[in-house]
């Protein structure tokens, strides 16, 4: 399924305005649904949700995404439209890793490693990148291995430790790729005191076809000291939220009729009963 798995950014009042300037930033862009609660945008063919509140916080560079450029003036196009109120994490400079490569956060709070190499690196150009930090550093390959035995088609497909004088211990991811489902993601433990961690500020939806899919997930993904949030989300073990939620609920929220009444249902959830949806 295209989108299986994509994120969800919570942009405070602003998610019109954002929705433009990402397509505008990194091209190859279109707007989807819109209204005064959410944003859907698409780019590069993935899709992200920008949503204007409900979460508790806001995003931070836990969780940031890792932009596979195939030219070095592509990267510094996209470098400069994201400096642009942004803050600089890493500078945007040639490392061992990749001739051309830098970590921002946007004006908005979002954090982008943009990465310069070639398409044999990612098929993808957006890939969700999690940072073990906290009680949670050194837990990024038990992570990424539970991931992949939870949703179907998915693989572990490389892990890379830090070798002696690297900076971190030896027993800590640098540098992980997997993918849930086709969709690629990174992960990566560091030890240092960044002073943030894994919050509801981003979160990874999964689109959901049955209520068999949306129950086998939350039970899954809840057990092992996970919890239950509202309307779909939920907490997993690494403090990861995750958004379980029907395909079809785009249709059934937006029925002129029958959709506000079914919000009202749906926030008296916890996690998502289709029919009960359809039914209401």
């Amino acid at each position: 399924m295209k989108n299986f798995i994509y994120p969800c950014l919570t942009i405070r009042g602003k998610i019109t305005e954002a929705a433009e300037f990402y397509t505008h930033t990194f091209g190859e862009g279109k707007i989807g649904v819109s209204n005064p609660y959410i944003v859907e945008i698409e780019m590069s063919g993935q899709k992200f949700m920008l949503l204007t509140d409900g979460p508790v916080n806001d995003p931070n560079p836990a969780i940031s995404f890792m932009v596979m450029c195939e030219t070095a003036e592509e990267t510094e196009d996209i470098w400069h439209k994201l400096q642009e109120g942004g803050k600089v994490m890493m500078a945007l400079d040639a490392y061992p890793w990749s001739p051309k490569y830098g970590w921002i956060e946007d004006k908005y709070g979002v954090s982008w490693q943009l990465y310069t190499g070639t398409k044999e690196d990612s098929a993808q150009k957006f890939c969700p990148t999690l940072m073990f930090t906290g009680d949670k550093a050194g837990q990024a390959e038990t992570a990424l291995r539970f991931y992949t035995s939870v949703f179907p088609n998915s693989e572990v497909q490389g892990v890379l430790k830090y070798a002696e004088g690297e900076g971190d211990r030896t027993d800590f991811v640098k540098h992980a790729q997997f993918k849930l489902n086709g969709t690629v993601m990174m992960a990566m433990d560091s030890s240092a005191e960044h002073g943030f961690g894994f919050n509801d500020g981003i979160s990874l939806m999964v689109s959901c076809e049955t209520q068999e899919e949306i129950d086998s997930y939350w039970t899954q993904l809840i057990a092992n000291g996970g919890f239950e949030v509202a309307c779909g989300w939920l907490t997993d073990q690494y403090g990861i939220s995750w958004q379980i939620i029907p395909k079809s609920i785009g249709k059934l929220m937006s029925d002129p009729e029958r959709g506000p009444h079914r919000m009202q249902v749906m926030m008296g959830m916890k996690k998502l009963i289709i029919k009960e949806l359809e039914d209401a």
